[in-house]
This record gives C-alpha cells, structure tokens and sequence, in this order.
C-alpha cells in the first residue's frame, strides 16, 4: 500500500448523520397513504441501500405489499421531498470536519463512494460546505451499480486519480464491508452509523467508535502494511 492511500468514504452514517432528513422523507410519504410515521430509532436501520430499498422497508414494517411501478413513485415522492429538505437536520458527525483536516494535511486524497444519487450527494455536500474535501463524489447512479458491487468503488477510486491497491474504505455497513472486500480494499468500520447488524461482527479491518480516531487508525493500517 503506498505511504499516502486514497481514503474513500460512505456517505450516510458515516461522514454525516442524515438520518433525521431521510426519516421525515419517508414519514411524509407514509402518512400521506395513510400510513403511521415510523419512530427514528428503528428507521434508521432502514438507511443505507438507497431511497427505493427505504420506501420498501418502510412498507414491509407496516405490511403492505405494493406493485413495482406503485413503489416507484413512491420513490419519486420521497426524492422530490427530500430534495428540498435534504440539509434542514444533517449535520457532520462529531469530529469528521477536523479528521478530513488532518488527513489532507497529512497528503491523503478522499473521495466519496456512497448508494445515495449523485446529484443529492453534491447537494448535500454543498449545502454543508463539503464538497471541496473531495476528488471524487460518486453515488448509486454514477456508474449504474451500487455497493457492494465493487465496480463503484473501483470506479470511484479511478474517478480520483487512486488505485485499489493504494485506497482505504471507511464505512457503516454491511455494504460498504463488502464491497471493500470485494474490491480487495481495506476497510475501516464505525459503529455509529445505520445498520441492522452490528459491524464488529462484519470482520472489518479496523473499528472505530469516533471520527477523531480515524486519522490515528489509518496512520496504524500503513504502518502494519509495511511490516
């Protein structure tokens, strides 16, 4: 691995705690089919595979059933509300401003691999005065796959000038653990973020319980890599 890796990062759960915003998109779009509003504890469990897989959960814990084309517009909905609400309650989690910092003053590169759309990554991004950290912001619709197929984070690293062999993921999830893996990328996993599953029981590479571990954690990897 080479002294300076590209440091690649999930979105949601992991650089910021959007949660909030993406619940009130999909209690919005719940409670105008007559649905009750899910609590944000166990909804976020729902976050991470993208609006589509949220709206399906959000139905499958009320149980409806409801055709493709029905939930595709669901989906619609929930984009179109989230769009314009997409920054009202996401903020960075604590420490990630000044980890980045350390980072590339450290000569790291980062870049963004996330199953959110593009579009509403920079949106995002630029709402919270993001989006200039990065040399690569890349979504779910960027490349026509989404993790953990690991032709996106592949890309996404080829996007920012890197390598998989000299690139590191930090994630919350299953799928981010697994398209590092499948990439053949080491990852680093916090367990603050949106999963059903405990990520320490998903074998990452490292763990970390706070963002101003990260800099430390990844100065730790490489000197284990040249070992």
């Amino acid at each position: 691995m080479s002294n300076l890796p590209l440091i690649v990062f999930d979105l949601d759960g992991t650089l910021v705690d959007s949660a909030p915003d993406l619940v009130n998109a999909l209690n919005f779009v719940l409670e105008r089919e007559g649905l009750p509003a899910v609590p944000l504890a166990p909804a976020r469990k729902m976050i991470g595979a993208g609006a589509r897989a949220m709206i399906e959960r959000g139905l499958e814990a009320e149980g409806r059933v409801c055709t493709p084309d029905y939930v595709a517009k669901l989906t619609d909905d929930f984009i179109a509300f989230y769009a314009d609400h997409i920054s009202d309650n996401t903020r960075p989690f604590e420490g990630t401003e000044a980890a980045l910092d350390e980072l590339a003053s450290q000569g790291h590169r980062l870049a963004v691999c996330t199953n959110k759309l593009e579009w509403l990554s920079n949106r995002l991004l630029n709402n919270l005065k993001m989006s200039a950290r990065f040399a690569a912001i890349c979504g779910a619709d960027t490349f026509g796959v989404q993790k953990p197929d690991p032709a996106i984070l592949r890309q996404t690293i080829a996007r920012a000038g890197g390598t998989p062999a000299a690139a590191i993921m930090v994630g919350d999830s299953g799928a981010d653990i697994g398209v590092a893996k499948r990439a053949g990328v080491p990852v680093i996993a916090v367990d603050f973020g949106y999963t059903p599953i405990a990520v320490k029981d998903l074998d990452p590479d490292r763990l970390i319980s706070h963002m101003r571990d990260l800099p430390a954690t990844v100065a730790n990897m490489l000197v284990a890599a040249s070992n």
